[in-house]
């Protein structure tokens, strides 16, 4: 990922994959708004505990940073499930009940989620010059939530998944990701080869490692996106607290960070 210093301080990354095509993606850090700590400094989440207005600056911020309308923003709920909403400008500055991930075709309209270790992914179909985005932690991975993402562009779009160029922000690595046994159990319940998403390396009779990038993008690969269109971030937020909030690492004394994303005019 490439990381860029705004001149108001907001501090971004955005995916080198998308380099040179139509689509804008950038995911926020900590760094650059106006909470003190625990959220310090660029939160976006009032259920955390922070103030709504220091809330409220932190998204002109952000915005502010990635040149889009703070007003024009589409959010999603979030409720580590499987729901995809289509938007368009209608639904600019609304926030989506029920949905994890959101698609377009709306040139300019910004798609918005946060995050604090569950993964940011972002597919862009560059034949259809379509948008998705979504919000994808263990057990919306498990649940099948970056697949579900796809389909939704498919049945929207037309979408072929052989030409998608997908990839997978800032969110726990594998080395960071101790699970207990419910992850384990709905796993094996529901994804195929269940056994190399797990690591014991405390040894098998203590809790494993989860990999929730391999989750994802194995999930993307059996969809039909080909692994060498698919980017992952290897940036690990249980490890790089400097940069990103970790709700593990941090022990749930944190904001959430964020990401947006867009689509713009083909030339």
């Amino acid at each position: 990922m490439h990381r860029i210093t705004h001149a108001n301080g907001v501090i971004t990354y955005t995916f080198e994959t998308l380099a040179g095509l139509p689509v804008r993606a950038h995911v926020s850090t900590r760094h650059g708004g106006v909470s003190p700590t625990p959220w310090n400094t660029l939160n976006f989440s009032i259920r955390r505990g922070d103030a709504p207005d220091r809330v409220r600056k932190n998204r002109l911020r952000f915005a502010a940073a990635a040149g889009v309308n703070a007003d024009d923003v589409v959010s999603a709920e979030q409720v580590h499930g499987t729901g995809v909403a289509r938007v368009d400008w209608s639904d600019a500055g609304q926030r989506m009940v029920g949905s994890d991930g959101l698609i377009t075709d709306e040139i300019g309209l910004p798609l918005s989620l946060v995050f604090a270790d569950c993964a940011p992914v972002l597919l862009y179909d560059p034949r259809h010059h379509t948008l998705g985005a979504s919000h994808s932690g263990w057990r919306g991975t498990v649940n099948g939530m970056p697949a579900a993402t796809l389909w939704a562009m498919q049945a929207a779009f037309d979408t072929d998944p052989a030409d998608v160029i997908a990839a997978i922000g800032p969110s726990i690595g594998p080395e960071s990701y101790e699970v207990g046994p419910e992850v384990v159990a709905m796993a094996h319940a529901k994804l195929p080869r269940a056994d190399r998403l797990f690591r014991h390396p405390n040894g098998p009779e203590r809790n494993p490692y989860f990999d929730l990038w391999q989750a994802i993008s194995g999930q993307l690969i059996d969809a039909g996106i080909p692994e060498e269109q698919i980017e992952i971030s290897g940036v690990d937020t249980a490890r790089t607290t400097d940069d990103f909030f970790s709700h593990r690492a941090e022990r749930g004394q944190c904001g959430l960070f964020g990401m947006l994303a867009w689509l713009e005019e083909k030339q």
